[in-house]
């Protein structure tokens, strides 16, 4: 892996454990391995950096979910397997940390990757539930989109149970209830 791409998924591995405000230029070289000439030649700083490794981490979760959320299967069936793939619940999302980051938040540049992919999730599921009304596997008057917003809190709030638990077990509960709503509707 070059520099470059070292330093980027470096960048993202801290974000997700410490936020933007505890990853440091110094800590981004020490964890992969560059001096700082290196992360200067290839960024303006750590913020161009950080927009970088945000984006790169928001394409990931992006393409997790469409990995799942594409199978062969009912509407329910594919969101089931989305919302029970494999993830380190204990580490959070790293979109969804990034959230709780005063920086990031306070920024628009920054902000906007993780507005942007959270909105774009929401917008995909909501296009899966409408094919499962349309297959008549969901009732025609369910709200998609409110459904799909839905899913997706929970999914981030499961994060923060968890992590406040240090146990996966709350998020599992909030997952197996979102899921038990879900099915309710199923036909």
């Amino acid at each position: 892996m070059d520099t470059r791409n070292q330093l980027i998924d470096s960048t993202r591995e801290l974000l997700w454990e410490r936020g933007y405000v505890g990853t440091s230029p110094k800590a981004i070289q020490q964890h992969a391995g560059a001096g700082q000439g290196s992360m200067y030649h290839h960024f303006s700083g750590k913020r161009e950096l950080a927009l970088e490794a945000v984006r790169r981490s928001a394409d990931e979760l992006l393409a997790a979910a469409e990995a799942q959320l594409r199978k062969p299967g009912t509407a329910v069936e594919r969101i089931t397997a989305y919302l029970r793939r494999e993830r380190e619940v204990l580490r959070g999302c790293p979109i969804g940390r990034l959230t709780q980051d005063p920086e990031i938040v306070a920024d628009p540049e920054l902000r906007a990757p993780v507005d942007e992919t959270l909105t774009r999730l929401r917008a995909r599921l909501a296009e899966v539930l409408d094919e499962g009304r349309a297959a008549g596997e969901l009732p025609a008057e369910l709200d998609a989109a409110a459904l799909a917003a839905t899913v997706v809190a929970v999914l981030q709030g499961g994060y923060v149970l968890a992590r406040a638990a240090n146990s996966p077990e709350p998020f599992d509960q909030a997952i197996s209830g979102v899921l038990a709503l879900l099915t309710a509707h199923t036909r």
